[in-house]
């Protein structure tokens, strides 16, 4: 996979310190505060917080949950929202360069929320402005915000987010929303269970950051009935065609793991299966009744999850106001 720059793992001298690149940006306690800011915003959606504010929604790649979950944040917060969901529509079709773009934009907002196809680029955008940026996603690299909802919605259905079993299940490989979760999960003493084909096996630098971190894993390749029934989560995944160069690898690859209602009869009570969505094959429509699915309301947790992030890059917190 290509990258926007080759020094995109480093953090530039510009960064504004509120941006968010990687869920490495945010300490323990950074990501428990915005957790409990998350549950504020759920009991409290409406504010008029941002009133005054304009907030830049940048999608170079196509997004549905993530564009329209991060522009309703703002609008409930009472900001406003300029931007686009289609590049083709942009001066980057005439060629203007990605640092071109994030300046002239920077002209016009107090926030960029950016998504965009090669690794690197909000690292690479925090390098060329002091208005902050938060990564809706760039490549296979990460997805910050997604996993600020994922910790969410493990906690709100476990209760907790120390000592889980968690099974990670398909597109490994390219999936950015699993690296990141395995990298907010390093605080939590987590089991991981990589359940992936040869082809989408989770990545040498993801396995050492595990070993590094003292994190608890093994690899499967079988999705069978040892791993489900002692799982707390199940996070299904999408095999990801954007992200393969040989169509014949995705084909091979694409219905090798399907979660069917039948194989969750002896599942603990208490598992609930996660998925970032959109979902093919992954998940069969007949799981969707089961009151262990929580993909949707998964979902759902995003909007308050980016109220709380939006907030942040933004130094306000209504629940120190308050006090």
């Amino acid at each position: 996979m290509p990258k926007i720059c080759s020094n995109f793992a480093e953090k530039p001298a510009k960064m504004n310190p509120n941006s968010l690149v990687s869920i490495s940006d945010l300490t323990k306690e950074q990501m428990l505060s915005l957790l409990e800011l998350a549950r504020y915003f759920e009991e409290n959606p409406n504010h008029k917080i941002l009133d005054g504010r304009v907030v830049a929604t940048l999608f170079f790649e196509p997004s549905t949950r993530t564009r329209l979950s991060f522009e309703t944040a703002v609008n409930r917060l009472g900001g406003r929202i300029i931007g686009f969901s289609d590049a083709s529509t942009t001066s980057s079709s005439k060629g203007e360069t990605l640092k071109d773009t994030i300046i002239m934009v920077s002209n016009y907002v107090d926030l960029i929320i950016m998504r965009h196809y090669l690794e690197g680029a909000a690292r690479y955008a925090t390098e060329v402005t002091d208005v902050p940026i938060i990564n809706a996603g760039d490549g296979a690299h990460q997805h910050p915000s997604q996993t600020m909802l994922d910790l969410y919605s493990i906690y709100k259905t476990q209760g907790r987010l120390d000592n889980l079993t968690i099974t990670l299940v398909g597109d490994l490989k390219y999936g950015r929303t699993v690296h990141s979760l395995i990298m907010a999960m390093r605080y939590f003493n987590p089991t991981f269970r990589f359940v992936a084909c040869k082809e989408l096996q989770m990545p040498r630098e993801y396995l050492e950051f595990c070993d590094q971190n003292g994190i608890k894993y093994t690899e499967h390749t079988d999705f069978d009935a040892d791993v489900i029934n002692t799982s707390d989560i199940i996070y299904m995944t999408r095999v990801q065609r954007e992200r393969f160069t040989d169509i014949m690898e995705y084909e091979r690859v694409k219905d090798l793991y399907t979660l069917r209602n039948a194989m969750l009869e002896g599942s603990r009570e208490n598992l609930r299966i996660l998925h970032p969505l959109p979902r093919v094959n992954e998940i069969d429509y007949d799981v969707d009744d089961n009151p262990k699915a929580y993909y949707f309301t998964q979902a759902k947790n995003g909007l308050f999850t980016r109220q709380a992030l939006i907030c942040n890059a933004l130094g306000i917190n209504p629940l120190k106001d308050k006090e």
